[in-house]
């Protein structure tokens, strides 16, 4: 039974992520600008993030949170500018392309993270790896619609973002996976969350936020990006991903891709071709390969 429910908790915490960027969308068209949409979401998921651990604190007790921990706060800090790099990137990558395109250039942190774990790591990917890799891009083609007369003329400036966001990404997962493993999920959240923050008001500069006008009118927004891409996803995850375990809270996650398209299609309207559907459910199978033959692999092991 626990098993299920690490399952669903897994399941709706990437469905949330996957309703992000037609929340964007509709900030865009209300008007609002990278920096506030970013700087919004930021802002108000540190504050709740912060406020959560201050309750849970109080609740449990400090000395559990007192202990010393391994690695520096500030280290969460800095690693937290890599949360934020993923959504200034990836949200420039919204408003310059379809959010059914930007959704696919993030799934790219697959094959992207498999190549900085070999050049920077030296963990060479092995051969359902590479092929997985592989069949990746090829799902890529077609869920981009690249070979459509009717998407053809996409923003080159946005596939570079959307890269750039995939690759964020990736380093995001590493160093999350890497570092403060002995820190509470509430406190480690809220202390990368704060980095993220940083980095936005450092690059975007959102002085929109200082406005009462704007950010009263930017609050709804910023709640829901908050609410949907910063505070339900870490806790689901911290919940589900123990009890189901790595392989299958993966391919769970691949929820997000689907529930982004679906999204983009049903609630703002963007064109979605019946080769881009092929696409997003080929990559979709190529994800659960992956992730299948790494479990084959753990299980082997084990067994010998």
């Amino acid at each position: 039974m626990e098993k299920i429910w690490g399952s669903l908790a897994v399941f709706l915490g990437a469905a949330s992520f996957g309703v992000l960027s037609t929340f964007v969308k509709k900030a865009y068209k209300a008007g609002f600008t990278l920096g506030e949409v970013t700087g919004a979401q930021a802002l108000l998921g540190a504050a709740a993030l912060w406020l959560l651990y201050l309750v849970l604190r109080s609740f449990n007790g400090s000395k559990t949170y007192a202990e010393p921990k391994k690695d520096s706060p500030w280290l969460l800090v800095a690693a937290g500018l890599s949360t934020g790099l993923v959504s200034v990137l990836y949200y420039q990558c919204v408003n310059l392309l379809p959010a059914s395109i930007a959704i696919v250039l993030l799934m790219q942190y697959t094959w992207i993270g498999a190549l900085i774990e070999w050049v920077f790591f030296k963990t060479p990917p092995t051969k359902p790896q590479l092929i997985g890799c592989t069949l990746v891009i090829v799902g890529t083609l077609f869920s981009t619609g690249i070979f459509e007369k009717e998407v053809s003329d996409l923003s080159f400036s946005g596939l570079l973002y959307g890269l750039g966001a995939a690759t964020s990404y990736s380093l995001f997962i590493m160093l999350n996976g890497r570092i403060g493993k002995d820190y509470p999920t509430v406190l480690k959240s809220a202390l990368m969350v704060t980095g993220a923050f940083i980095l936005v008001v450092a690059v975007l500069r959102p002085v929109g936020l200082l406005q009462t006008e704007i950010i009263t009118r930017l609050l709804p927004f910023g709640a829901l990006l908050a609410l949907f891409g910063t505070i339900i996803p870490p806790l689901l995850f911290a919940y589900g991903m123990p009890k189901t375990g790595y392989s299958l809270g993966s391919i769970l996650s691949a929820v997000e891709l689907p529930v982004a398209v679906s999204m983009s299609y049903f609630v703002l309207g963007e064109y979605v071709s019946g080769w881009q559907w092929f696409g997003v459910i080929f990559i979709l199978l190529v994800i659960i390969f992956i992730q299948l033959q790494k479990t084959k692999k753990a299980t082997t092991v084990v067994g010998s």
